[in-house]
């Protein structure tokens, strides 16, 4: 009689009594208490076991403190002598089911009525598909885990243009791209991260059986190619070689911009994110690749080449010597200085991509601040601003962290994602959506600050990282085009203190294009000191394998042993922070962003400022144009002795505190010439077949930005898809164009006046010049958001905004 593995170990278990087996946790808190975990299991020895979990933290929402699950022969297990660690495995298993659905719903779409689909819901709060989640949640674990639903979930997120509508004509390919969702100012492009589908699209590729691969291969590069060629037409900054948009995941403006952004949307338009740069760049490595594999190496050629130039642009534009990290985000038009801003998925995503080399590599890893619990996701912290994005951190994004240290070999930064990780799903009894950074609380009383202000439970890219981490770093497993390989990241920390009773850790059942794999990772001896252990050797059913093994070497069950060796010392600097939850401490926050209250030509014609903002221990950096000018200033009045010879000085402002050096966001940026505007009076413009000309003079030859003075209230600022986006074509007396591109018009304060558009720039001789605007696309536009109950859903695309002018700014 033949036996499967796992069949031959039930047949053993069921011939041994029944072995229960408890174990507790315990985690000091912030105010010096202890929050205790505890784990049951009625039979140890079986194959398949059930366990009980309890906690001693309050956790989220009235949840109970006490939950019970089981292992499942669909998924695979873990044995490690620590049962809690086995349990938590499993729980994360438990939850990716539980977020396996036949059925989506968002109150948004399709009238609150579910949508059926075979995909991944967002979490226990969260019951619909979102680009950004699924795609890093799906690059993190699931896409290895559940490759068909995972595909499934991914084309959830892709359409064409509804029946009977078109973009403008300056619109490229035939409409079928990647969906930004719901977002700041109506969607994209002032969105503009949608390009992060491809970190879940290439997972979802390596792990997909051939057949399967190669049909979701031909979706993924259709999409693809008509998401990049779009995005170089609306948002490529050709100045310097850069995407413009918000940042990725980092979506709620309040948390995370200056609070001037939400009334100036058009601002964050135009500047850049590291982590929304660094999704481009994923795109386009994967669109080369595709288009390799299809057969165009024209495409090959284009996507890569335009890969090369934008990592050599993210490198140029977003790196900081000085802070030894890439700034998050450049400030907007008028300014567009890197901003001494941080965060951690941006970080990691450099590394884990390749953007960073490998000295930059170690230098963020080394540099990014940590507190006691770990890593908050941005840097430093906002004052005033309750805690979601601001003063958390989430699990998905420590496991990208976690993934950067591997490949960084920075053993602190691992060692204290393994310790976050393992203790948020412990203490909650889930894989929660995020933490508030220095308590590790799932909701920290703080007034009118408290939170996180939403916190679900099983996140579906928590539950993913979770996974991920298990399998992907301490195992090592991880998927490519052509095989598995095997690089376990285990510190002597981890052997140390998680796997104490056990001499090896065993991932049964793992299952990788049908084939069945058992993975165990034998352990050298425990040893005080810190370091990370490489492969002494790793042998495939018996036989000494490399550290890649090929598809084609797999039989249907498969058993992996990987012996460690060496403890190698890898890097041990990891920048440690500390301060109260409770406290707004200069260490962790910065000050508010300053306002210039007025510029003006002052003495001898000196450029002169009047700052509003500052305090006690805050001083002020002054900006010209971009570049600093006026550093540590003190006085709330700064005159510019050394001001250009620029036809237009545009300044911005940034506060400092002088005991921690964490800097503000920066103020609006005020110019001496605030230009020329022309009054025009066009209500609800924008329908595809109007049509709009406004011809005006300029006296001077220079660089110029040309605006849009508007209104576009079609829906909330936070929200929708019906942000304008047009076309913009500037011609010359003769009718020969000069200049054009798409501008942005993004959802404006409905209490407010009107607003600017993103610019559009020239290059002007003195002379006559019309400039004409045609119709583009939004996500309006878009096959699924028909159903979408607000503006540009159910009652067709929405484009349209009120006209009130056009300004005409000399800028160079």
């Amino acid at each position: 009689m033949r036996f499967t593995l796992c069949a031959l170990a039930a047949a053993l278990s069921a011939a041994l009594p029944a072995l229960a087996a408890d174990a507790v946790s315990r985690y000091p808190t912030f105010d010096g208490k202890q929050e205790t975990v505890r784990y049951a299991t009625p039979d140890a020895a079986a194959t398949l076991r059930s366990y009980t979990q309890s906690t001693t933290m309050r956790v989220r929402d009235g949840g109970k403190q006490e939950i019970s699950y089981a292992e499942s022969a669909a998924l695979p297990t873990v044995r490690s002598g620590n049962l809690g660690f086995d349990a938590l495995f499993a729980l994360a298993g438990v939850e990716m089911k539980q977020d396996s659905v036949s059925e989506i719903r968002d109150g948004s779409y399709n009238g609150g009525n579910p949508i059926p689909c075979d995909c991944f819901e967002t979490g226990e709060s969260w019951h619909y598909v979102w680009t950004r989640d699924l795609s890093y949640a799906a690059s993190l674990g699931l896409g290895m885990l559940d490759p068909q639903r995972t595909r499934n979930s991914l084309e959830f997120k892709l359409a064409g243009y509804r029946d009977g509508v078109t973009a403008g004509a300056h619109a490229s390919g035939d409409g079928y791209q990647i969906v930004q969702d719901t977002g700041s100012g109506g969607s994209w492009p002032v969105s503009s991260d949608r390009v992060s589908w491809a970190f879940g699209a290439d997972e979802a590729l390596k792990a997909l059986p051939p057949a399967e691969r190669a049909a979701f291969a031909q979706k993924a590069l259709h999409a693809l190619r008509n998401t990049l060629d779009n995005d170089r037409l609306a948002i490529w900054d050709a100045a310097d070689g850069l995407y413009n948009g918000e940042q990725s995941f980092l979506d709620w403006r309040d948390q995370t911009y200056a609070a001037w952004i939400p009334d100036e949307l058009a601002f964050m338009a135009t500047s850049k994110a590291l982590s929304t740069n660094a999704a481009h760049y994923k795109a386009l490595t994967l669109a080369a690749q595709l288009a390799a594999e299809q057969g165009d190496a024209a495409g090959a050629a284009r996507y890569s080449g335009w890969a090369a130039d934008l990592k050599a642009a993210i490198n140029q534009r977003f790196w900081q010597a000085d802070s030894g990290m890439y700034s998050s985000l450049t400030a907007g038009h008028f300014d567009g200085a890197a901003e001494y801003k941080y965060d951690w998925l941006g970080q990691s995503l450099a590394i884990v991509t390749g953007i960073a080399d490998q000295q930059q590599a170690q230098s963020i890893l080394a540099h990014y601040p940590h507190g006691p619990l770990g890593a908050p996701v941005i840097w430093p912290q906002q004052a005033n601003t309750a805690v979601y994005h601001n003063r958390a951190m989430w699990p998905f994004v420590t496991t990208f962290g976690l993934k950067a240290a591997a490949i960084g070999g920075n053993v602190a930064v691992a060692d204290a994602a393994y310790d976050t990780l393992l203790r948020g799903a412990a203490t909650n009894l889930s894989n929660m959506e995020n933490l508030e950074w220095l308590s590790g609380q799932p909701m920290l009383d703080d007034g009118k600050l408290s939170g996180p202000v939403i916190n679900s439970r099983r996140q579906l890219w928590s539950v993913g990282g979770y996974l991920g981490m298990v399998v992907g770093s301490v195992f090592g497993v991880q998927t490519t085009n052509d095989g598995i390989a095997l690089h376990p990241f285990i510190t002597a920390r981890l052997r140390r203190d998680t796997f104490a009773g056990s001499d090896a850790i065993t991932l049964n059942n793992l299952t990788l294009r049908g084939k069945r794999l058992q993975v165990r990772v034998l352990l050298p001896a425990a040893v005080a000191g810190n370091g990370y252990y490489a492969v002494d050797s790793i042998t495939l059913n018996g036989k000494l394998a490399a550290g890649t093994l090929d598809w084609e070497a797999l039989g249907d069950n498969n058993t992996v042993e990987i012996r460690l060796g060496k403890l190698l010392p890898g890097q041990q600097a990891k920048r440690s922070v500390t301060a109260r939850p409770l406290v707004q401490d200069a260490a962790v926050y910065a000050p508010a962003e300053p306002r210039i209250a007025k510029l003006e030509r002052g003495s001898y014609g000196l450029p002169t400022l009047r700052i509003d903002g500052g305090g006690k221990g805050v001083a002020f950096n002054v900006y010209r144009n971009g570049q600093l000018v006026g550093p540590r200033i003190t006085a709330a009045t700064w005159a510019d002795r050394h001001a250009g010879t620029e036809a237009n000085l545009c300044y911005a402002v940034e506060a400092v505190y002088t005991s921690s050096g964490n800097r503000s966001h920066h103020s609006m940026p005020a110019c001496l010439n605030s230009g020329e505007e022309i009054a025009v009076s066009r209500n609800g413009w924008g329908a595809p077949s109007d049509t709009f000309a406004q011809t005006f003079k300029v006296e001077r030859e220079g660089g110029y930005a040309v605006h849009i003075k508007y209104r576009n209230t079609a829906h909330d600022i936070r929200l929708g898809v019906s942000g304008g986006v047009k076309w913009a074509s500037l011609k010359d007396s003769g009718g020969a164009v000069v200049a054009s591109g798409v501008v942005q018009l993004p959802h404006s304060p409905a209490a407010q006046g009107a607003k600017y558009s993103t610019p559009l720039r020239a290059s002007l001789k003195p002379g006559s010049y019309t400039l004409e605007l045609d119709d583009f696309y939004n996500m309006s536009y878009m096959k699924n958001n028909a159903t979408y109950g607000d503006a540009g859903g159910v009652k067709g695309p929405s484009n349209k905004f009120d006209i009130h002018g056009v300004r005409i700014m000399l800028t160079k």
